[in-house]
């Protein structure tokens, strides 16, 4: 095995958990043991949205259930007859998929990343008050939502809209097709943007603003409900995969709950962050804030808890642009590295990296990265040095206002294929946020916390094994001065030109 946290199957303490995860390069699958630990190598089918230029970003949800039933049949065969306890499952949150009453599909799964709602966007904006409906909901007007899709999806195909009897996510989706239950999960739920954070229910009001009825959506189940299947559909489910007769099914969870606590964030003590293509800061708390800072969103993700944070639209993103634009392949990879762990120099241009605009803090969807300080002189290394250090502000910003409504983090665990193609990042990070950033280095992070969040329910009292874990990078005390200088230089540039 490649490290002592895989184990091999004959070394496995039961009860057994199959966990899934719908990501949006590929459905991925790994059994895990009471433990926590993976077994075996895992089961993979790759796949790809459909793009178009008019902002389409969609996926077949019948293909992905196919998927996700081959990848079944891969692990399940693999087992050598041992009893599997729970099947858990998280996909990309905030989908949409629109059925009929026999739960036929009328539309594609319309993901996250689908931007032709945009106009609705505008118009809800001017309709309500996005503060309001942050602190109801946890969430601002975005395209990723619920509320502007489902107008868009009413103006532009009133057909199905006419037609349809329930609006599902993915995950509750592929749920019906495997279980034949119609259920969703609280954090599922909360990422269309409709649930009330306060009650962990859909939120009536919104629902009626975003032009559906309540008894379209599906029943919320909370992280401690496995699924009532019938015993028709048991039956089916025993006789294709015997290994899964009496296993308890869950409702589908949003793979950034999966995430932090695949990372080891699972409490107030411990910041989550996700470091790939894109970033996120997430808090998992037990007491819901009476007030949320602008710049953050609430996920409401079980009946006793609530995930905080604020995401940020490009980190690998950034870093790939630096990569490309500055011709980094010219220099020596040696001298770039050393350029990111030296002491930091007021030379380094001040750079605001959103190159795809702005999520967190403040929602500035059309700004677009800003470069201050370049001079004639400028060397290629001290700007990429200025796009790191832009990236990790960006965190510091999040961070900043976690504090103020979970004011107990005091480490933070990073994962995401940047803390590994380029770690010299987690310094600086640690160093801006003046927070120890410890690396967890294990893969497939998302499905660790998938299984994690099931085993809670199926073997509470036993230990979960601590995964891998990096060298933690502790804050250098002085370096403050620089980047609390650093900090407010980037606010004021940032409120002149997107502030509101």
């Amino acid at each position: 095995m490649s490290s002592d946290f895989e184990i091999d199957l004959k070394d496995a303490v039961p009860p057994l958990v199959l966990a899934l995860d719908v990501g949006s390069t590929a459905s991925r699958g790994l059994v895990y043991d009471a433990h926590g630990r993976p077994i075996g190598k895992r089961a993979k089918v790759a796949h790809s949205f459909t793009t178009a230029s008019d902002g389409t970003s969609q996926i077949d949800p019948d293909q992905v259930v196919d998927e996700l039933r081959t990848i079944i049949d891969d692990l399940t065969d693999a087992l050598d007859g041992h009893p599997v306890a729970g099947v858990a499952l998280d996909t990309f949150a905030s989908s949409l998929v629109a059925v009929d009453a026999k739960g036929t599909p009328l539309t594609p799964c319309y993901t996250y990343a689908d931007g032709r709602c945009g106009p609705w966007v505008d118009a809800l904006r001017e309709e309500i008050s996005e503060e309001e409906l942050q602190q109801r909901t946890g969430t601002r007007v975005h395209g990723s939502y619920w509320p502007a899709r489902l107008r868009w999806l009413a103006d532009e195909q009133p057909d199905v809209t006419a037609a349809a009897a329930h609006y599902l996510s993915l995950g509750d989706y592929v749920q019906r097709a495997l279980t034949g239950t119609l259920v969703t999960g609280t954090s599922a739920a909360a990422w269309t943007g409709l649930v009330d954070r306060h009650t962990a229910d859909w939120a009536p009001e919104i629902v009626e603003l975003s032009g559906i009825r309540l008894d379209q959506l599906p029943p919320i189940h909370h992280l401690d409900q496995p699924l009532t299947i019938s015993a028709k559909r048991a039956a089916r489910i025993a006789k294709k995969w015997p290994v899964l007769e009496g296993a308890s099914w869950f409702a589908t969870v949003a793979d950034g709950l999966a995430a932090n606590v695949g990372l080891g964030a699972h409490d107030e003590t411990t910041i989550g962050a996700s470091c790939a293509t894109s970033g996120a800061l997430r808090v998992l708390v037990r007491t819901m804030p009476d007030e949320l800072p602008p710049g953050l969103w609430c996920y409401r993700v079980s009946h006793d808890r609530a995930l905080l944070g604020g995401a940020l639209n490009d980190v690998g993103r950034a870093l790939a642009w630096a990569d490309v634009s500055l011709r980094t392949d010219h220099v020596d990879d040696d001298e770039l590295s050393e350029a990111l762990i030296a002491e930091p120099h007021r030379i380094t241009p001040l750079v605001l990296p959103f190159f795809t605009g702005e999520r967190s803090t403040g929602w500035a969807s059309d700004a677009r990265a800003v470069f201050t300080g370049v001079g004639a002189g400028s060397a290629p290394v001290e700007v990429y040095r200025g796009v790191v250090e832009g990236i990790a502000l960006s965190y510091a910003r999040i961070a900043s206002q976690l504090r103020t409504v979970a004011p107990q983090p005091e480490k933070l665990h990073c994962g995401g294929s940047v803390t590994t193609s380029r770690p010299e990042l987690l310094q600086v990070m640690a160093d801006a946020m003046r927070t120890p950033v410890t690396p967890v280095t294990i893969k497939r992070s998302t499905l660790h916390g998938t299984a994690l969040l099931a085993l809670e329910t199926l073997a509470p009292e036993v230990e979960r094994a601590d995964p891998d874990q990096g060298k933690t990078l502790t804050p250098d005390l002085g370096r403050r001065p620089y980047y609390t200088e650093r900090f407010q230089r980037f606010e004021k540039v940032y409120d002149a030109l997107f502030g509101s």
